[in-house]
């Protein structure tokens, strides 16, 4: 019997340090952070700009998997924000439904802090040969 493989977000750029929440110990040590967390749309922002490859995600989304997988099989560890498990994460599956521009706003992939789209715009951007040169002018595949 063939199973799923759990996508789990580990070392190497994989989802980690990209969308890592404080705790709520961070939380009580840092009174202030409250007051100073960013709004959806900077945060949306910060993490296209901060990581070469970035994919926003929900963690029952076969759509979004399927994303992740085509990335791992060129060899590019994308940053992966699970939005399902993010605090304010439905804030951001908002903006990104507006920047995307469609209901569905996940997946929603990043590549040198430019929007390419979903899966259906990454896949037609792999099949057409566009996808490996924006992976390497985006640092995030050297060969």
């Amino acid at each position: 019997m063939m199973q799923g493989l759990q996508y789990k977000a580990g070392s190497g750029g994989v989802g980690g340090a990209a969308c890592k929440r404080p705790t709520a110990l961070q939380l009580q040590a840092e009174p202030d952070r409250r007051e100073t967390m960013e709004n959806p749309v900077e945060r949306v922002q910060r993490l296209a700009s901060e990581n070469a490859v970035l994919v926003f995600s929900m963690t029952s989304c076969c759509m979004c998997h399927v994303v992740k997988r085509l990335f791992c099989s060129l060899g590019v560890n994308p940053a992966v924000c699970e939005l399902d498990e993010e605090e304010g994460g439905l804030d951001m599956e908002k903006v990104l439904a507006r920047l995307v521009g469609k209901k569905t706003a996940v997946p929603a992939v990043f590549i040198g802090g430019n929007l390419v789209g979903g899966l259906d715009r990454v896949m037609a951007a792999h099949i057409s040969g566009e996808l490996v040169p924006k992976l390497k002018e985006a640092g995030a595949l050297w060969l």
